[in-house]
């Protein structure tokens, strides 16, 4: 029989990017008294990983939980970035209500839409908490028609329309239930989850049912398989049956070893769990997500929803330029294939497959963003590659015609950058489907446009608009394949020979283009070391030294004046390369070169190519 589980609440925060879902987490954390007095507390402490913290962006779900007033509330803090949607759809089954933080002056935008669907389909409650309200130029009475707005658009149910609002500001750690109120503590948000969140339910005498929904790695235990007990209980040394909704034949028995619950931001040992609990669980090796763990007696798989599939692909492969093996800790291709395999045990959004060459491997991923990041972690790990630029990943439908992911692209931009956006937009195959007015005076152009049209454009982007624009995209299916695109209007400017740069020669070359290199830096022929102002590519020597004479002029000996190069940084860098190129990544370096070095080979193969 069915029972509540009263003393328990899951639930899961969702959001679009930067607005505030982690630093909510935090307040949360602090207010149930998880931290002692005394204790330091870091900022979005959350978000335990280096890149997470830099770039200010969630990547991994994360499990923690607080109790308040005998309740214990687990919370899910999502991604709110579309690459790494493959997260939010797998967590949204642990738990039984999201709250959807909205920014009191953005108010809702494109992903906010991409994370709501989600919980609508699954017909979760939600509770909307309006965040940043102590902003200047907040405006939460327009946002709360705005999210009613979106909830309509989504077919929400009415008790979903009826979903309480909750004004908080997760910097100063104050919510109230109403817009004009200001709040003191987290305490009204604390109330609405308890009241509003149902409790779990199962049934706690049928056999053992648990989904596993999220993977955790550890260097020491190996896999851990985080889920929520459906039914039964699940007890430490129980012998259970792994199976999976989508893998009818996959039945393994295997023995529950350790089973951890989870509190504040810790997992704590726990000899057994009931319904409701979200449990992590160790010493199953090849434990995946989606699969069921059930009691031997009673097998039935819980149904999941398939992850989505990638869109994008690039090469890795091991680096084999002039300058291989001198900065990086791990060089060889047994290295980069352990280091890829590896990440798939936690990313599962994630592919890689091996290639005819065992030098080389295609990765696929969600998105620039989720492959970008995978190379910044290994690189930072002392690792060293090279890959080639991200390319999409083409379908056929049943007439065998090619189809390609499709993006819808929500720009934000001053009305005076709207036409030369429409412009670049356009040819790269964009299509402008509306124009309007968006909040801050702002003008919102929203496209429907290849996902290959969108490689490369972020740097344009932000030179087109000043910095000034706001741009986010959400994956919108596949489509016929709409034609060729040209990338890059300018050629590359390309090392002669093999030595050090030397102000001279780069004094003789910035007159060709824009310089990513200063003095005193290696290079090899076939190293692109600049970008011309002209669609071909050009050589240049900047290893060149002036010639000694013994005539001497006051102002032929002036020092030669070096514009600044332009350093490029890791997502400038994959932009920039073209399908003839590579981007050579060590943990020191990064630099493009050409995939053919020899100059006479590069034009035999330009010549075939025509």
């Amino acid at each position: 029989m069915k029972q509540k589980r009263e003393d328990i609440r899951n639930v899961a925060i969702i959001a679009h990017v930067d607005h505030g879902k982690t630093t909510l987490v935090d307040e949360l954390l602090k207010q149930s008294g998880v931290f002692r007095e005394n204790q330091e507390v870091r900022e979005r402490v959350m978000d335990s990983n280096d890149i997470e913290r830099e770039r200010g962006i969630t990547i991994l779900s994360k499990n923690t939980a607080v109790t308040y007033k005998g309740t214990k509330i687990n919370i899910i803090d999502t991604p709110g970035h579309a690459d790494f949607g493959g997260e939010v759809e797998r967590v949204l089954k642990m738990v039984n209500g999201v709250i959807l933080v909205v920014d009191a002056f953005e108010g809702p935008m494109p992903q906010t839409k991409f994370v709501l669907r989600k919980a609508m389909e699954l017909k979760l409650p939600v509770i909307v908490c309006i965040n940043k309200i102590d902003r200047p130029e907040a405006r939460p009475k327009e946002v709360i028609d705005e999210v009613l707005e979106l909830l309509m658009d989504l077919d929400a149910t009415d008790e979903q329309l009826d979903c309480p609002f909750v004004f908080a500001s997760a910097k100063t750690g104050t919510a109230s239930l109403s817009v004009d109120e200001k709040g003191t503590d987290m305490q009204p948000l604390f109330d609405t989850i308890v009241d509003y969140i149902p409790a779990p339910e199962g049934d706690p005498e049928a056999g053992t049912q648990l989904l596993i929904s999220t993977i955790d790695y550890n260097e020491y235990v190996g896999r851990i398989g985080v889920g929520k007990v459906d039914n039964g209980v699940i007890k430490v040394n129980q012998d259970v049956v792994i199976v999976n909704h989508h893998d009818p034949d996959k039945q393994k028995k295997v023995k529950v070893s350790k089973l951890y619950e989870f509190e504040g931001l810790n997992k704590v040992e726990v000899k057994e769990a009931g319904i409701g609990s979200i449990v992590a669980i160790s010493g199953i090796a090849d434990i995946r997500i989606g699969d069921t763990l059930c009691s031997p007696d009673a097998i039935a798989p819980i149904p999941f929803q398939k992850i989505s599939e990638p869109t994008i692909a690039m090469d890795f492969m091991v680096n084999d330029s002039p300058l291989a093996g001198q900065e990086g800790k791990f060089v060889t291709s047994r290295h980069l294939r352990e280091r890829l395999f590896r990440e798939l045990n936690t990313d599962v959004s994630l592919r890689v497959e091996e290639t005819d060459s065992t030098d080389r491997f295609k990765v696929s991923g969600r998105g620039e963003l989720h492959l970008s990041v995978l190379i910044e972690n290994m690189r930072r790990e002392g690792y060293e590659f090279a890959v080639s630029k991200a390319e999409v990943l083409y379908r056929q439908d049943e007439n065998g015609k090619k189809l390609e992911p499709m993006e819808l692209a929500y720009v934000d931009v001053p009305e005076e950058y709207s036409g030369v956006i429409i412009e670049k937009l356009s040819m790269r195959k964009g299509e402008l489907k509306e124009m309007g007015h968006a909040s801050g005076g702002y003008t919102r152009l929203i496209f429907s446009i290849p996902s290959r049209g969108l490689i490369g454009y972020r740097g344009d982007f932000m030179t087109d608009t000043k910095g000034n624009g706001i741009m986010n995209t959400i994956f919108d299916g596949y489509g016929p394949y709409k034609g060729d695109i040209a990338y890059r209007a300018q050629g590359s400017l390309i090392a002669f020979e093999a030595g050090e740069s030397v102000t001279y020669g780069l004094f003789n070359a910035q007159e060709r283009g824009i310089l990513f290199i200063g003095p005193g830096e290696k290079v090899y022929s076939g190293m692109v070391i600049g970008q011309t102002g002209k669609a071909e590519d050009i050589e240049v020597n900047v290893c060149k030294k002036k010639q000694l004479t013994n005539t001497r002029s006051s102002a032929a000996d002036e020092a030669l004046r070096l514009t600044p190069p332009k350093v490029l940084s890791l997502e400038q860098a994959l932009d920039f390369i073209d399908t003839d190129e590579l981007l050579e990544v060590t943990p020191e370096r990064l630099r493009i070169r050409k995939k053919i070095l020899d100059p006479l080979m590069r034009k035999r193969a330009g010549f075939k190519n025509k």
